[in-house]
C-alpha cells in the first residue's frame, strides 16, 4: 500500500502530488524586498527536495511591512520581476507536479527589526529604523517605540496593499497563495486580545477582532484567479492567559473557511515574546487535528516534525492533511526524497543525479 504521506491531495483546484510541504522560511537576504542570487540557489535546491508544495518565505505587502531590511516584498515592479526570475528558474528544474506557493503578510509591530544573526532587536538610530503599525499602539517590548494604531484609512490602504501583492503573485505564476495570520504580525495583532485593545469595530468581541482578517481574506480571494487556492497560517494559541487558545483557533478557522480559505496551517505563539512555549516534538499537531475535525477545513501540521515516520503517522492517523517542515529542509534539502524512499516510494531525481539514487535508500 502507498504511504499516506505520499498520496495526492487536493487543495481547491490544485492537486499536490504528495502531502509533504516546504514551510515558508525567512531568509533575511533580499535587496529592498527583491530576491537575489541567494533566493535563486535556495529555491532551486528546494524545488528538487521531493516536496509536493514549496512555499516561499513571508513576503511583505508594503515596504514598512517587512520584518527586517532583508525581507522579501511584493510592493514594487522590481520585487515582482526579481521573484519571477527565481520562480521561473525553480519551475524549470522541479520534477513534474511540484507546486509553488507564497506566503503573503505584513510584520506590523514586529517590523523594523535587525536580522536574527545581527541581534534580532528593534532597529536603533543609525540602523535605518522605520515607523511601524499595528492594531493598537502597544509596543512589542518596552524598549521598542509604540506602533501607530491603524485608523480606518490606514486599514483600507493595507487591505489594498494585500490585494496588489497577491495580484503580483498571480502574475509571477504561483500555484498557491497563503496569508500569514500568525506569530504576532499585523493580522495576528488584530486577532489577539493581548495586542488588540481597540474600542471601535475592529476591537473587543471576537467578531470585531476578526473584522480585519475577514476584510483582507475577502478582498484577496476576489482578486485571485479561481485557479489559485488561498490558504492561511494562524497562531492557534498565544501560550498566554487571556490570549488566543485552541477554541479560538477552531473559530478562526471557521471564519477563514467561510471566506474561501481551503487550508489552515496551525502554528502557535509570537504575540508575547515572554510566553513559555512548551516546545517539543509534534507539540503543535493537536491544534491541526482540532482544526481539521472541528472546523471542517483541511489542516497542515508544522513544528518540530523531523522524521518520515512522524510525518507519515500524522497523515495516516487523520491528524492533519499536510505536513510542513522548515529546519528539516534546511538541514537536508533532499528530505522529501529520503522520506519517499524510506516509506517505500520512488524518489523523483533529476537525471543528472540518478547515479546517487541508491544513497537515498534507508539502507544505502
Amino acid at each position: 500500500m502507498t504511504a499516506a504521506l505520499l498520496t495526492p491531495f487536493d487543495i481547491g483546484p490544485v492537486t499536490l502530488k504528495n502531502r509533504i510541504v516546504v514551510a515558508p522560511m525567512c531568509q533575511y537576504s533580499a535587496d529592498d524586498g527583491s530576491a537575489n542570487d541567494w533566493h535563486h540557489q535556495h529555491l532551486m535546491t528546494l524545488a528538487m527536495s521531493g516536496a509536493g508544495l514549496v512555499v516561499v518565505e513571508a513576503t511583505a505587502v508594503e515596504r514598512r511591512g517587512r520584518i527586517t531590511h532583508g525581507c522579501l516584498g511584493l510592493y514594487s515592479d522590481d520585487n515582482e520581476a526579481a521573484l519571477k526570475r527565481v520562480i521561473d528558474a525553480a519551475k524549470r528544474v522541479a520534477p513534474p507536479g511540484t507546486k509553488f506557493g507564497i506566503q503573503i503578510g505584513h510584520a506590523g509591530r514586529k517590523a523594523s527589526t535587525a536580522r536574527p544573526w545581527e541581534g534580532d532587536h528593534g532597529l536603533k538610530p543609525g540602523e535605518d529604523p522605520w515607523a511601524t503599525v499595528a492594531a493598537s499602539a502597544l509596543p512589542l517590548t518596552p524598549d521598542r517605540p509604540a506602533p501607530e494604531a491603524l485608523d480606518a484609512a490606514g486599514i483600507a490602504r493595507t487591505v489594498a496593499a494585500f490585494v496588489q501583492a497577491v495580484e503580483r503573485a498571480a502574475r509571477i505564476g504561483f500555484d498557491v497563495v497563503e496569508l500569514h495570520c500568525a506569530h504576532g504580525y499585523l493580522i495576528n495583532s488584530f486577532l489577539s486580545p493581548l495586542s488588540n485593545v481597540r474600542e471601535d469595530g475592529y476591537g473587543g468581541l471576537f467578531e470585531n477582532r476578526t473584522r480585519f482578517l475577514r476584510e483582507v481574506v475577502s478582498a484577496v480571494r476576489k482578486a485571485l484567479p479561481a485557479r489559485i487556492p488561498l490558504g492561511a497560517r494562524i497562531s492557534a494559541t498565544d501560550w498566554t492567559p487571556g490570549g488566543l487558545d485552541g477554541d479560538d483557533a477552531v473559530a478562526i478557522a471557521k471564519v477563514l473557511k467561510a471566506e474561501g480559505v481551503v487550508y489552515v496551517c496551525a502554528s502557535t505563539g509570537g504575540i508575547n515574546p515572554t510566553a513559555k512555549v512548551p516546545a517539543a516534538p509534534l507539540f503543535q499537531v493537536p491544534f491541526a487535528e482540532r482544526i481539521r475535525k472541528e472546523a471542517g477545513v483541511a489542516s497542515r501540521a508544522v513544528g518540530m516534525i523531523t522524521t518520515p515516520a512522524e510525518a507519515e503517522a500524522i497523515v495516516a492517523d487523520g491528524r492533519a492533511d499536510l505536513v510542513a517542515l522548515a529546519r528539516g529542509f534546511l538541514a537536508d534539502p533532499r528530505w522529501g526524497l529520503r522520506a519517499t524512499a524510506a516509506l517505500g516510494g520512488k524518489p523523483e531525481l533529476p537525471p543528472q543525479y540518478l547515479r546517487a539514487a541508491r544513497l537515498l535508500s534507508p539502507h544505502g
